[in-house]
């Protein structure tokens, strides 16, 4: 066994054993994480705040293009359809594969009129048309050969999970990796792929009873590379340890920030005032960036049940201390919530772009 695989396997255990997962609303929340960053690597600015505030609130963010919001909600859809679909336990085909594609790109497809024929990428129609990895980059199989390649792909995949050893953690992973590098290598339709591909290797992941495997926009370099380096180099070993890597790597920072929150909560109890001087200034980015998904996000839920309630009764109710609710509220006044009525006697609303 290779030493990222051993480490996987450690990571895995680490993780289950941290308490992450018993979190409120936590299935939501790495949910919402899974969709940002997946369309974050295709271009999405949109934050996993913001597309909080969007799918349980329909509040649009400000400043954000009415195509980035659609790319969000349609693939909120899809994962929703995908990971309902996989406890039917139906064997993959080209149809259903299609009709993913189709709730990915339901709002932001368009019909298109080629020499091959005409089809519609808003409903996932396999593409009619050859394509290549931007300007000046390589061809992607001609599209005469994709419906063909779509159902190997298919038969493949299908055999691969009925033989897969499901106690071999690191294989589980490897196959999910290796079926999106294959379809998106096959690149069957117009638009989309990415977010589809990434999308069925999460839905594989979790038909395997796996943690879902976040591609990270701040790795996007790196994960595209590695895409190209193995079919260069006919070696998809390269972007399975690539992604092993990443997922490792997303793990152990969510652990290390979800013990940091544990550890805020306690030093808050203790000394209030200390704890926010020692917080801002050691673990300032931390905050910022990944407990925004835990601390921030409870936060939100509980002020959109009860916009009337304290700092005190926000710390009781998410069970964490007054000054930690105060920071994160700090930070979201003005850009997300904003104050209606006195300190006292008022309530809290969110700040809508309409």
């Amino acid at each position: 066994m290779k030493e990222i695989d051993k480490k996987l396997i450690d990571t895995i255990h680490r993780y289950k054993t941290s308490g992450i997962e018993q979190q409120i609303d936590y299935e939501k929340f790495y949910l919402y994480s899974l969709i940002t960053h997946s369309t974050a690597i295709e271009g999405s600015t949109v934050t996993e705040v913001e597309n909080q505030l969007l799918f349980d609130e329909g509040i649009s963010a400000k400043g954000k293009s009415l195509m980035e919001q659609m790319m969000n909600i349609d693939l909120k859809n899809a994962y929703l359809f995908g990971f309902e679909w996989i406890k039917s336990s139906a064997p993959y085909t080209v149809d259903f594969l299609c009709e993913l594609s189709g709730k990915v790109m339901r709002r932001t497809g368009a019909e298109y009129s080629t020499l091959g024929g005409t089809f519609d990428s808003s409903k996932g129609e396999l593409r009619r048309c050859n394509v290549s990895a931007g300007i000046g980059g390589k061809s992607y199989m001609a599209f005469q050969k994709v419906p063909k390649a779509t159902a190997d792909f298919c038969k493949w995949l299908n055999q691969e999970l009925l033989s897969v050893d499901k106690t071999d953690l690191s294989a589980c992973y490897r196959l999910s990796f290796e079926a999106h590098f294959r379809l998106v290598t096959i690149h069957p339709w117009v638009d989309g792929n990415g977010r589809t591909t990434r999308l069925l290797m999460n839905m594989i992941q979790r038909q395997l009873g796996l943690i879902p495997s976040i591609v990270n926009k701040n790795n996007k370099g790196e994960y595209i590379q590695a895409l190209i380096d193995s079919r260069e180099n006919e070696n998809t070993t390269i972007i399975q340890d690539v992604m092993l890597a990443q997922h490792i790597a997303n793990m152990e920072s969510s652990i290390l920030q979800y013990q940091n929150s544990i550890n805020d909560t306690v030093s808050d109890t203790v000394n209030d005032t200390v704890n926010d001087t020692v917080n801002d200034t050691v673990n300032d980015t931390v905050n910022d960036t990944v407990r925004l998904e835990n601390t921030t996000s409870r936060l939100i839920s509980a002020i959109k049940e009860h916009p009337e309630y304290s700092y005190e009764e926000y710390a009781d109710m998410l069970g964490i201390g007054r000054a930690t609710v105060a920071r994160h509220i700090k930070k979201m006044n003005g850009r997300v919530i904003q104050r209606i009525g006195s300190d006292k006697n008022g309530h809290w609303e969110f700040i809508s772009s309409n």
